[in-house]
């Protein structure tokens, strides 16, 4: 086995664990060779043990905790996917769990703890120091998806008053400091943010220096309640690389760091591209029952609008009868439609969602999306009258299919910004509810003009 372990190659070109290591994972799980698997995991990064995890199944999981028991890398914890934690975490004794949060940053301590119910939650901060366990309740207490969730509450903060000299000595003397940090906050005596002072700032400057004398007093404070989406658009908009947290009372009570944004970025990105496929919050790791629960009532919804564009097309049963190629064209327009809509919604979304898109230039977007829908509109019109006169040989059905995917891409193209723009005005997610919209009005649109026209002019 100890060859298979130097042959199995951990990580390949693309940082991730090759089937060759999953299989000598799972052989020494069968195997219960305790020290195999530790050996096979001692070196793994904590984002790639985690990965692991991810790709074991449930009872392997299960296996390979209690297999490595103490020696169970706490650090990849904070790195799994959220439905994996919570099965990670029910099989850890709460006294582990509350070993784990005295090793993790806080902030990652606190993505382990919150979906706990609130009788676990109590009991493993019963275990830890109490000045940590108030600092993690704290956190706890703000709201999810906050800048209070995501903070760290490890920092340096010192008085304004201290010198340049004094402020490294404490650094060089205290052991209980942030593991890394880029600058330090200046304070007053209960905490109010004064400034902040760069790390590099202090090592070029003179011990007498007072730190009141270089500190910036212009700071990116971001309130514990602030939504985190928000968070990562300052960090963005302002090229943050680390901001001081404050409570309602413009204490300080934490730092967000860009690591942490980056991730928030990847989450939030994530999250709309599912809500537009009308997956929610799926994952990769949940099970059957789970996925196909949540995605019934999304395929619910499309099956009634379906139904509705098909009761228009009975309206004109009579037509279709009488000419079977507007059976034939008729899916043409309003597939076009449905696609160029998406192409402009897509946008319109995460525009809405990065503020890109606001009142201030609402109008503008509108008025291009409808003179593009216009443009594409009458190309593709051209082209599929040329294509409906070659295949039927009839110049008035050209006429027609051109004058129907020229009304629908330009609806298309004007529903595809503003569905988004109304669904936001009234406080609903676009990204959940846009498509389906979107879908039922180019679908009822695109067949509407087609056989309407069809029947006022072919007969």
């Amino acid at each position: 086995m100890n060859e298979a372990v130097e042959l199995a190659g951990t990580i390949d070109s693309e940082s991730a664990i090759t089937p060759e290591f999953l299989q000598t994972v799972k052989a020494a799980l069968e195997a219960g060779s305790s020290d195999v698997l530790r050996s096979l995991v001692a070196d793994l990064h904590a984002a790639d043990f985690a990965d692991l995890m991810e790709l074991l199944r449930a009872d392997q999981r299960s296996k390979l905790i209690a297999e490595l028991g103490s020696d169970l890398n706490f650090e990849a914890l904070s790195e799994l996917d959220e439905a994996v934690r919570d099965q990670v975490v029910e099989e850890l004794p709460n006294e582990q769990i509350a070993e784990a949060v005295r090793e993790l940053d806080s902030d990652d301590a606190v993505y382990l703890l919150e979906d706990l119910d609130d009788a676990e939650q109590s009991d493993i901060l019963s275990k830890l120091p109490a000045s940590e366990r108030s600092q993690l309740q704290r956190s706890l207490d703000y709201p999810d998806d906050s800048a209070g969730r995501l903070m760290q509450t490890e920092f340096i903060a010192v008085p304004p008053f201290w010198s340049v000299g004094q402020t490294i000595d404490y650094m060089r003397d205290t052991e209980d400091l942030p593991n890394a940090f880029g600058q330090l906050f200046v304070v007053d005596p209960t905490y109010h943010l004064i400034g902040a002072v760069r790390l590099d700032r202090i090592l070029r400057t003179k011990r007498p220096v007072l730190v009141e004398g270089i500190m910036e007093e212009e700071l990116r404070a971001i309130p514990a309640t602030l939504d985190q989406e928000e968070v990562a658009r300052r960090f963005e908009r302002y090229d943050l690389y680390e901001a001081p947290v404050v409570d309602e009372d413009e204490r300080l009570v934490g730092i967000v760091t860009v690591d942490d944004v980056v991730e928030v970025i990847q989450e939030e990105a994530e999250e709309d591209i599912k809500r537009l496929g009308g997956v929610g919050d799926e994952s990769i790791s949940d099970t059957v029952l789970r996925i196909s629960q949540r995605r019934f009532a999304w395929l619910l919804v499309n099956l009634a609008t379906a139904i509705l564009a098909s009761s228009v097309i009975s309206l004109f049963d009579a037509t279709i009868a009488q000419m079977v190629a507007l059976a034939v064209l008729m899916p043409i327009v309003a597939s076009m439609g449905g696609n160029a809509g998406t192409q402009t919604m897509t946008v319109a979304v995460r525009a809405l969602a990065t503020k890109e898109l606001g009142p201030v230039n609402a109008r503008r977007i509108v008025t291009r999306e409808a003179i593009v829908g216009i443009v594409n509109g009458v190309v593709f019109a051209i082209i599929l009258a040329g294509v409906a006169v070659l295949w039927f040989g009839s110049t008035k059905l050209g006429l027609v299919i051109a004058a129907a995917m020229l009304v629908n891409m330009i609806v298309a193209g004007l529903f595809g910004v503003l569905i988004p723009i109304a669904l936001d005005r009234l406080g609903i997610d676009p990204a959940i509810a846009s498509s389906v919209f979107l879908t039922t009005i180019t679908d009822v649109v695109g067949f509407f003009a087609f056989l309407g026209l069809a029947a006022i002019w072919l007969f």
